[in-house]
This record gives C-alpha cells, structure tokens and sequence, in this order.
C-alpha cells in the first residue's frame, strides 16, 4: 500500500509542477527524471512562485544545464532553505536519478504554494502511457469536501503533507 500511496504522491506532485511550470514554453515536465536534466524545470519553478528572485530570461537563455541547475540549487538554498541535496553534474545527464529528483521536487512543494487543480491532475492522467505512472500503481484518493475544494491527504516521505486541490468552475 505505501508503494501505491507514493505512486499516488507522483502523481499530485507532477500535476503541481505541470501547472506551476505551464506559463514556461521551454519547460514540458512529463516524468522525474529526464524532464529535468538542462535545468529549465527547476528554475522554472522556483520563478513561477517566486518571479521576484532572478530574472528567467537570463537564466533560460545563456546558461549551460549545469549552470542552471546550480542557479536553482543555490536560489532554492539562499530564498527557501532547501538544503543542495543534488549535484548539478549528477542532475544534467541522460537519465537522472528519479528518486532523488522525486526528493528534491518534494521539498520544493513543501516550501512552496500548494495549490493544484483538478484540471492539471486530469492534465497529468491524459499523459501518454510511457510518461506517467501506470494504472496498476494508481491508487483512489480519499476526498474530503469543503466548498469548492477537496482536500487531498498523501505520503509524501516519512511525513504526511496536505493539498488543497481547488476544483475549476
């Protein structure tokens, strides 16, 4: 079960990332590990919450994958606390290390906004097959309501976090 609810957390945290990252036309985040080797991904998430921090434009255009991923790693470091818990070299090759992405990834959640939309978890659901978890993994997620939001509750690592999950009317 804790395989399921973790296949479970993936998939919130991509829909998350896919949503705060959809404004970015350089960015298309489909899976935890080759999505994010040039960099773009990261600082792309770190700028959709926190545009006040670098400018994009600079970072996007004339930086090497290393050096971007190092410039999120620093920013996430210096503005939000994140420890660097990945080397850049270790990040920028052809198939990064999908458990220590989902790790990182997750701390960033956890020290940014929150908020996804049932529009960007259906969004991540329609993904072809080979990009996203596959149905034998998906577990049902129990639903609270209250109002317009349903309240999504899953394993995230060794704690539990919360979700809000605002639904579109």
């Amino acid at each position: 079960m804790a395989g399921l609810q973790q296949t479970n957390s993936e998939m919130i945290l991509l829909s998350w990332v896919r949503q705060s990252t959809r404004k970015y036309p350089q960015v298309n985040v489909t899976n935890f590990t080759t999505s994010w080797s040039d960099g773009l991904a990261f600082n792309a998430l770190l700028h959709s919450h926190r545009p006040d921090l670098f400018d994009w434009n600079a970072v996007a255009s004339q930086q090497s994958p290393v050096q971007r991923l190092d410039h999120a790693f620093s920013i996430a470091r210096q503005h939000l606390g994140i420890e660097k818990l990945l080397d850049p070299e270790d990040v920028a090759t052809a198939y990064p290390d999908k458990k220590s992405i989902l790790m990182y990834v997750t701390s960033l959640f956890q020290a940014l906004p929150q908020q996804v939309t049932m529009e960007a978890i259906r969004e991540v659901e329609m993904l072809p097959r080979h990009t996203r978890i596959t149905r034998e993994e998906h577990v049902e997620v129990h639903e609270q309501h209250f109002s317009q939001e349903v309240s999504f509750t899953f394993l995230l690592s060794p704690c539990c976090s919360k979700v809000v999950v605002s639904l579109s009317t």
